[in-house]
């Protein structure tokens, strides 16, 4: 990929490099969308801020109202609780001219919109943690009145991988919830198998690579087959009374859907929380 044009001469802003800030850093430069000398951050510590400075070759702030004032595009990279505490000091330096993306899960726009009024173009953008390698999932949803903003966005996010503008509400929830914190999820499925495998006499190394080939193989054949129903393909692997199908119908039995959807409600109830103490 080239460089961008909608970005060409934008200032990058990262206020908070922490593992999502410092992945979306990593896939926007190594994408060539834009390039390091674009890029400047801050970080409550400096120490992962040098870090990153180091890795990606980028600018550096001490403080974040330097960073405001030198850059037009601002990431928000900072955790929900946090939020608050680190815009309250420099909200009035933001300006109109100024786009704002916010990373914070459950900090709605109209929340964003109360701490920093002077700003129209707010963004909620929610990535998942493989956008550092180009193979995310990420949602962005825009205030009423700004839909003309959907070209740059798209344009800003889509080396992060599939980028989806979602309305804010119970869509982008469910989106935070599956497709963000979902990685999670998927992580906590590969630990039991790789623990299975390993207490069945692999090797760790071994069980983690059969556990990661398992997982990433459905996942390629599910993309391949992308007009086919996700049921079907598990159809196809599916023999009556065989192997497969035990295991199932014991999975079934012991309600796992209900156990994941019970996880899901609990984490957009948390979503939900974030939203209405972080402010």
């Amino acid at each position: 990929m080239t460089e961008n044009s909608l970005l060409r001469g934008r200032k990058l802003g990262f206020i908070g490099v922490g593992n999502l800030g410092r992945s979306v850093i990593k896939a926007l430069i190594e994408s060539k969308s834009v390039r390091s000398d674009q890029v400047w951050a801050t970080n409550r510590t400096s120490r992962k801020l040098q870090k990153a400075a180091a890795e990606f070759g980028i600018h550096s702030f001490e403080n974040n109202e330097e960073l405001v004032a030198e850059c037009d595009v601002i990431f928000l990279g900072m955790k929900p609780q946090d939020l608050y505490s680190a815009i309250e000091p420099m909200a009035s330096d933001f300006t109109e001219a100024h786009t704002v993306v916010s990373f914070a899960a459950g900090i709605s726009l109209s929340a964003l919109k109360k701490m920093l009024p002077q700003v129209k173009k707010i963004v909620r953008v929610i990535p998942n943690t493989p956008v550092r390698l180009g193979k995310g999932v990420v949602g962005y949803c825009l205030p009423d009145g700004m839909d003309h903003l959907s070209t740059f966005m798209e344009s800003l996010l889509c080396p992060l991988g599939y980028v989806v503008k979602v309305s804010e509400g119970e869509a982008f929830e469910a989106l935070t919830v599956a497709c963000s914190s979902g990685v999670g999820f998927v992580f906590e499925l590969m630990v039991y198998w790789q623990e299975w495998l390993e207490e069945h006499g692999f090797e760790p190394e071994v069980a983690r690579q059969l556990t990661v080939d398992t997982f990433n193989g459905a996942a390629a054949l599910a993309k391949d087959k992308s007009s086919t129903e996700i049921s079907e393909l598990q159809r196809q692997v599916v023999s009556k009374k065989g192997v497969t199908a035990a295991g199932l119908e014991s999975m079934r039995e012991l309600e796992v859907e209900r156990a994941l959807r019970y996880s899901f409600e609990k984490a957009v109830l948390r979503d939900r929380d974030l939203g209405k103490t972080s402010v």
